[in-house]
Order: structure tokens, then C-alpha cells, then sequence
């Protein structure tokens, strides 16, 4: 047990371990035996000591069924020996446990964090998860080039700049985007479009860009946008609008009223950003507010982000796994999960006392580096605010409720309709995309109870199957969805790994009786024909007028549901996704094939070198044909590079 501190963990089975279906069946628990977790962990307690650190309870199979972490080890972990005090669900967690993975720090803050991290990793059944399939963009300010781009940005924060954030949606950034480039005229365009120009671009003639790239402006005048849009983006918004109305007051003073116009466009943007983004946030600075809201069984966590008194959006996040989870354990255990993407303000705002609310602040001080402060708004505008975010919670939740209500019954009307035995709980959905057999890709779309699993989707290349047979190319699809069934037919003993091993409860085959028996022949051959529903979905005789759809059965049977029923709807929108999901495929295949280089294919050639042979000869064919003392004479390609060249293409000799 080495001592180590809280960074991302270097586990090589944790993008295996994501499977939520899997969860679902671990949290059931094929096989409990109390007495033997218990006698697992207490071999483990012999060995820990009384220090900071995270445990991880694991099944027979080694899957994480439970993170935690300790002040001391010891003490924590023995706790769950003692049974009879443990709740029905840590009891079913014992049940299953049969080894544990101690992991030791320096304090219990970096043991919080550690645990927030293992657990957005491992997805553990019975941990608290926030499960938010979005990452959350931010306006990104780059400090790498002389006139600095204005972008959105997503994903890991790489890029030297100043990052301004989070906004809670795509179209609240946009939006805000948009208007900080009329208001500051900061360029957006990738480095190499700016230096290629000669001539202005249109965003130049729209106003919303200073045209830098062809010396419409000067570096001097361009970082002094560039101060402006940073003193905005940071709360100084009022210093801003004075400094454009007192420029505006002078221009119009001396007569200059185009460049007065120019100025009144710009305070209009900056009249929309403040309009848009209007909520009782004053005097607030940077802060996060949080409520939290339950019903039913479910919980809901509002999110407000306000950066520089500005509102920048909100989002809902609705935790899983929070049955016999006290209300204040779940939204502290999400906003550690929250922040471990987004880094956290100064002020943090909740609706409720969280437990161990200062080791928390002292976690989140380290995530940010400097001091976070947890706080209950009693009075004021704070009060007003998370008043706000409370009634946002409860409206989220209520719209949550229905519309699961609403998939429920789909669900539910799906399963008689298709004559199932019980309402499906994973849905899998597959359809393939090519121009005549070429560049040609499958793809698996998944559904659940709460709409599409967007983190189990799969695409396929197709190799094999390489004419123009929809039919064998199904058949691919299939054979390498199920190949671990395959593979475990042949020996039992093998262990299960990754979703290859979930079977759903229905799939939905996009075409007719063609495809559908494609997937029945594969599916009989591997020995799971029996377990799984497979239905055709193929357009109607008068798909283009009606918008019927008919369901093809493995029997031979075919149904259709009336013109306007809720659940033709629904499986449209089922279909919609996986042609949605398999052109998106199939077009960034095909694109990348058109920029692709036959160069690409010899080994150790790099774009350097590639660039190079093309500048000097032309064309691919021409370096194909070139003798070996020609391509020694090309520019930056070396005798030992034109060799790799030549034998490439004279293997023969």
C-alpha cells in the first residue's frame, strides 16, 4: 500500500468497467453470501492502519461494487463487518464483496477527491453517480499568437489562454460567443485560415471581426480588445460600456459618425449579453448554486453558474443510485463528482448543511488552489436566488417524473404490441451505411428506460463483407457484436469483459425480412437466437405518404400500428437515431478518405516528409514512379527516407 497522491488513477480495466446495464444486474446480486463478505473484508481490515486513504470493495469477478474513503482506514472499514448495523442496501454490498483495493494519501481532502475521481471512472452500482453525458463548454481566450482567437471550447484544458466558464449548453455559449464579437471584434478563425488571407473575410464586413489578418488593425490595438473582452468576461462590465459610451460621446463630438455608429452597435452587444444573462446575482462574483430537490423515489440538482455577476446558464443533474441515500449526502457526493471536470468558484452556494462540509471546503481549495468557501444564503439576493434554483429543481423533477411516466407507458405498450414478456430495459438498434458497397459502416444505437445510453453506442467498419450486400454486412455487425457469446460457448470458463457480454431484451433491425434473417442465422449460430427479441423495422408500401413502418417477426408474422399512434412515434424516433448515428459515420469515413494520401500507407513517413515528396514531384502516382536517385534529390527527404520510399512501391525489386 504505497502512500500516493489524489491524481487520476492509472487503471487500464477502467474504460471496461462502464457499463451500466452490468451495474444494474451486480446491484441485484445473482449469488449474496453475507458470511463470506464479511470474512473478506475482515482479512483486509488485519493489514490496514489507522490512516487517510480510499477502499474499493470488488465482487467475485473483480468489479467495483463501492468506493469510499476514510480518515482512518481501519476504523472505517471495519465498520462493515458489524452487519446488524448496516442498512439493507450496504448489506447486499457486503453480500457481494469478496476482495478489496486499499489506496492510501496524505490527508482525508485528497482521499475525498481520489474517491470522487475512482468513481466517475469505475461507475461503481452502488455509489451515488452523477451521470451527465455532456461536458460543459467554455469561451476560451488563447494567449498562444500575437492576435489572440476567441472559441468555444470543450474537453481537457490544454490550450495556453484564459478559459470563461462553464456555460450550461452549446447555445448559451454560442449566443454569448456571437456577442462578444460584435462587442470586442475579436478574430475566430484557426491560425492557419488567418495566415493565408489577403483580403478581409466577411465576418469583417458583418462587423464582427477587426480583420487582423490583413493589418486592418494593429497588435497595439488589437490587445487593447483584447484587455476589453477580459476585463468583461471577468465583471468589469461596467468599466467597459463606460469606456465605449465615452469613445462614442467623442467620436460623435468631432463628427466621426461612422466610427459613433461602429461604437453604439457594440454597447448594443453589450446591453444583450448583460439583458440575456440577467439574474439577482449582484455583487456575487464568481459562485455556484446548488438545490437539491426529491420526489418519488428521485432526486434533482439544479446548478446555477455566475461568473463575474453575470448568469451563464444552469442545468439539471439527476443523480442515480440514491435510494437509502440521505438528501445532503447525495448533492455532496454530486458536486465532488461536478467538480471534477469544472473548476470550482470561490463561492459555492447550497440549499441544506452538508455532511462534513469543511473537509469539502478544504478538498475543493486544493482542486482550485486557492480558498473555496461553502455557504446557506439566509437573506438578500443570495436568499432570492437560491429561492430560484429550488423551484427550477422541483419544475426539473416534475418534468422528469412525466416524462419517465411517459416512457413508461411507451415502454410498456412496446412490450404487448412486439408480444414481449416484460417491458425491454436495454434496446439495441442497428443499421448500416454505404455508397455502393463502399466506406461502409454499421452501427449499434442503445435505449433504456430514460432514453438513449449515448456512452454504449458503437460503430463498426465493415472489412469483410465488401460488395454491395446489405445482407452479409449485417451479418458482420452481428458476429463481431456477439463474438464474446461466441467465444464463451467454446469456454464456459471464460471470464466476461465489456458490453459485449450484456445481451439486450429487443433489437431493432432497420430493414425487412432480408436482414432480419441475415441476423437470426448469426444469432442461431452462436447459440442465442432463444434469448433475445429481434424485430425488422422496414418502410411501409406507403411509407413517403402515411409514414408507416412494418415490423417484421422471425416467424414470418408482420404488424403495423395506426397513423398516428404514440408508439409508431416513438420507434421512429428509435430509428431516427441509429440513421442519425450511422451517416454521421459514414460521411466522417468518406471525408477522411478524400483528404487521405496514398503516402500515408509507407511506414515511418510523416507529414513533414510526405509534404515534401508532393512538393517536389507533384502528385502520389509521380512519387510512385520515381527512380531512387530522384527521390534522393528531393528536398528535406534523406537517402535512408527515399529508400523506405522505394522499396515501398518495388517490393518485387
Amino acid at each position: 500500500m504505497a502512500r500516493t497522491p489524489a491524481g487520476t488513477p492509472n487503471d487500464p480495466r477502467g474504460a471496461e468497467r462502464f457499463n451500466e446495464a452490468r451495474a444494474a444486474q451486480t446491484v441485484a446480486g445473482a449469488k449474496p453470501d453475507l458470511q463470506g463478505g464479511v470474512d473478506a473484508i475482515r482479512e483486509t481490515v488485519r493489514v490496514l492502519k489507522p490512516i487517510p486513504g480510499v477502499y474499493r470493495m470488488l465482487d467475485r469477478q473483480g468489479e467495483v461494487l463501492y468506493v469510499g474513503k476514510a480518515r482512518s482506514l481501519k476504523a472505517r472499514v471495519a465498520n462493515y463487518t458489524q452487519v446488524a448495523g448496516l442498512s439493507g442496501r450496504l448489506q447486499r454490498m457486503v453480500s457481494q464483496t469478496r476482495s478489496m483495493e486499499i489506496i492510501t494519501t496524505n490527508s482525508e481532502a485528497e482521499a475525498l477527491l481520489l474517491e470522487a475521481q475512482l468513481i466517475k471512472r469505475f461507475r461503481p452500482p452502488f455509489n451515488v453517480l452523477l451521470r451527465d453525458d455532456k461536458s460543459f463548454p467554455f469561451i476560451l481566450l488563447r494567449a498562444d499568437h500575437t492576435f489572440p482567437r476567441i472559441q468555444k471550447h470543450r474537453g481537457a484544458r490544454r490550450a495556453k489562454g484564459n478559459y470563461y466558464g462553464p456555460f450550461a449548453s452549446a447555445g448559451s455559449v454560442n449566443t454569448t460567443l456571437n456577442a462578444l464579437q460584435k462587442l470586442f471584434l475579436l478574430r475566430s478563425c484557426t491560425d492557419s485560415f488567418f495566415n493565408n488571407r489577403d483580403r478581409p473575410c466577411l465576418l469583417y464586413q458583418i462587423k464582427r471581426c477587426s480583420a487582423p489578418c490583413v493589418g486592418r488593425i494593429d497588435a497595439e490595438g488589437y490587445d487593447a480588445l483584447v484587455r476589453q473582452a477580459k476585463d468583461f468576461l471577468s465583471g468589469k462590465s461596467g468599466a467597459v460600456q463606460a469606456d465605449l459610451e465615452r469613445q462614442m460621446a467623442d467620436a460623435a463630438k468631432n463628427l466621426d459618425f461612422e466610427t459613433a455608429a461602429m461604437l453604439r452597435d457594440r454597447l448594443r452587444a453589450a446591453t444583450f449579453i448583460q439583458g440575456s444573462q440577467a439574474i439577482n446575482a449582484v455583487g456575487l462574483g464568481d459562485a455556484d448554486v446548488f438545490a437539491l430537490a426529491a420526489k418519488n423515489g428521485q432526486m434533482s440538482v439544479q446548478s446555477f453558474f455566475i461568473r463575474g455577476g453575470q448568469n451563464w446558464g444552469h442545468r439539471a443533474l439527476f443523480p442515480r443510485h440514491t435510494s437509502d441515500v440521505d438528501e445532503a449526502q447525495v448533492l455532496a457526493d454530486v458536486m465532488l463528482q461536478f467538480y471534477e471536470e469544472v473548476p470550482p468558484p470561490p463561492t459555492i452556494l447550497v440549499d441544506r448543511e452538508l455532511p462534513e462540509a469543511e473537509l469539502i471546503e478544504a478538498a475543493l481549495s486544493e482542486l482550485a488552489g486557492r480558498k473555496v468557501r461553502l455557504s446557506i444564503p439566509e437573506r438578500g439576493d443570495r436568499r432570492k436566488l437560491m429561492a430560484q434554483a429550488q423551484r427550477n429543481a422541483v419544475e426539473a423533477l416534475d418534468r422528469r417524473l412525466a416524462e419517465t411516466g411517459t416512457k413508461a407507458r411507451l415502454n410498456r405498450e412496446l412490450a404487448e404490441f412486439l408480444e414481449l414478456d416484460s417491458p425491454p430495459q436495454r434496446i439495441e438498434l442497428y443499421d448500416n451505411s454505404h455508397i455502393q458497397g463502399t466506406k461502409a459502416v454499421g452501427a449499434m444505437v442503445v435505449a433504456g428506460p430514460e432514453g438513449f445510453e449515448k456512452g454504449q453506442y458503437r460503430k463498426f467498419n465493415i472489412r469483410e463483407a465488401q460488395s454491395n450486400d446489405d445482407f452479409a454486412m449485417m451479418r458482420e455487425v452481428m458476429a463481431r457484436r456477439f463474438r464474446n457469446f461466441a467465444e464463451r460457448q467454446e469456454n464456459p470458463a471464460a471470464k466476461p469483459g465489456g458490453h459485449e457480454t450484456v445481451l439486450p431484451d429487443l433489437m431493432l433491425i432497420d430493414g425487412g425480412k432480408g436482414q432480419l434473417s441475415s441476423v437470426m442465422r448469426v444469432l442461431e449460430e452462436i447459440g442465442i437466437a432463444d434469448e433475445v427479441a429481434v424485430i425488422g423495422i422496414a418502410k411501409g408500401p406507403h411509407h413517403g405518404r402515411e409514414g408507416r413502418e412494418v415490423f417484421h417477426f422471425p416467424d414470418g408474422r408482420e404488424k403495423m400500428l395506426p397513423v398516428n399512434a404514440p408508439l409508431l412515434f416513438h420507434l421512429q424516433n428509435l430509428r431516427d437515431e441509429v440513421h442519425r448515428y450511422v451517416i454521421g459515420a459514414h460521411r466522417a469515413k468518406r471525408s477522411k478518405a478524400i483528404t487521405a494520401s496514398p503516402l500515408d500507407e509507407i511506414p515511418g513517413i510523416g507529414p513533414a516528409r510526405k509534404r515534401a515528396l508532393l512538393l517536389h514531384f507533384g502528385t502520389a502516382s509521380k512519387v510512385r514512379a520515381a527512380a531512387l536517385e530522384d527521390l534522393q534529390r528531393a528536398p528535406g527527404v534523406s537517402a535512408t527516407v527515399a529508400r523506405k520510399v522505394y522499396d515501398f512501391y518495388h517490393a518485387g525489386g
